[in-house]
């Protein structure tokens, strides 16, 4: 059997070993020490703008947080992308409050601005206020970030930027993660760069990040005992994880030349068959490209499908994936409120992930275009 072609596996530099041999010879093990501070400057320094940052164990932990400091308590409701991973909207049940999920339009695949005001419009009227907004840039592509950030701020609504997936992607050379009142990163093994398992919450606000790391540590009062005035959580990022994160910090900005490349090979390989097309980048937007997606129309492949070219890449041992299930049709979620038509829908329907890893070689990429255009010949 052909080696295995991975979705999106981790891609190692040459320094994050010597920082995790640090934190070994030096005791620091342990969820606080010199590479977790390292590592949150060193995030800060990326995304400029004079951002802080608290590193944590995860990007759910950091929307969990977000809502606890933004104020989001039993019965109110948070406005969430529909089209996203569950974990953007999982911790909005974590605090009893309601997601009210929105569409995606169909320039970025994103939060779409004109169902997010007919949504705050109509959950005003029936007197319930949106607490919270969250839209996501989903597979590095930026969501249409200034028309989200006017909306919110014409109804006085805070936004929690998912920036999870596009670490390194921007609008006008601005960062994604530095828009909302809060933004939040995920380092997961099959992010751009990772930290095995962690996350970051970042804010202009540096007081909302000093409570998130208080939070983060179990909430302990300052007193020689262990003392608790509020809830806490084991939330932060441990020294060794953070040791990895700041080798990865190191190679970031080739691990998006190299995302984008991927995205270029393919485009340029299959942009030309019948029924395949790509989401581009809107004018002054900047895509860490961190998973190449296509969609495929069976109107124009006679008939193939979606799910025919991902059965046809996993039996020659290449990993693929369908686009997110829409929150809106999760079983879990199904009987929230949601606004807009049927585009996340249509993009679960027809879209795929192809593999992107930053540690992909040309014969890689080139077998996995080979399946495909052999798969739409037959």
């Amino acid at each position: 059997m052909n080696p295995k072609i991975w979705l999106s596996s981790p891609h190692m530099g040459s320094n994050e070993r010597k920082f995790v041999t640090e934190a070994f010879d030096t005791n620091w093990v342990a969820p606080l020490g010199p590479n977790v501070n390292g590592f949150e400057k060193d995030i800060a320094s990326f995304l400029e703008d004079d951002i802080h940052v608290a590193a944590l164990s995860s990007g759910t932990a950091a929307i969990h947080l977000a809502l606890i400091l933004l104020g989001v308590q039993a019965g109110d409701e948070v406005i969430c992308q529909s089209m996203t991973f569950s974990a953007s909207a999982n911790p909005i049940r974590y605090q009893h409050a309601t997601p009210v999920f929105v569409d995606s339009e169909k320039d970025t695949w994103n939060m779409d601005p004109q169902f997010l005001e007919e949504a705050i419009k109509d959950r005003i009227a029936k007197g319930k206020k949106p607490k919270v907004i969250i839209p996501v840039h989903l597979y590095g592509m930026p969501a249409k970030m200034n028309e989200i950030m006017a909306i919110a701020e014409k109804y006085e609504i805070s936004v929690v930027e998912d920036a999870a997936e596009a670490l390194g992607s921007s609008i006008n050379n601005k960062k994604c993660g530095t828009f909302g009142e809060i933004g939040i990163l995920s380092f997961n093994g099959n992010k751009i760069i990772t930290t095995s398992g962690g996350g970051a919450m970042v804010s202009k606000n540096g007081e909302l990040v000093k409570k998130a790391t208080f939070l983060a540590t179990q909430a302990r009062d300052p007193a020689p005992h262990y003392q608790h005035s509020h809830i806490g959580y084991n939330y932060r990022m441990s020294n060794i994880c953070a040791g990895i994160g700041r080798g990865q910090m190191e190679v970031l900005p080739k691990r998006i030349e190299q995302r984008r490349a991927n995205f270029s090979f393919y485009q340029k390989e299959l942009t030309n068959i019948p029924g395949i097309s790509f989401v581009n980048e809107p004018e002054g937007f900047f895509s860490n490209r961190w998973l190449t997606t296509v969609l495929i129309d069976p109107e124009k492949t006679d008939g193939i499908t979606t799910e025919d070219i991902r059965i046809a890449l996993e039996k020659e041992n290449i990993e693929s994936r369908p686009l997110w299930k829409p929150m809106h049709l999760q079983p879990v979620f199904k009987d929230f409120p949601y606004y807009g038509g049927n585009i996340s829908a249509n993009l679960f329907e027809n879209g795929l992930c192809l593999p992107s890893g930053s540690n992909l070689e040309e014969k890689d990429l080139e077998r996995v275009v080979d399946n495909i255009t052999q798969t739409m010949r037959k």
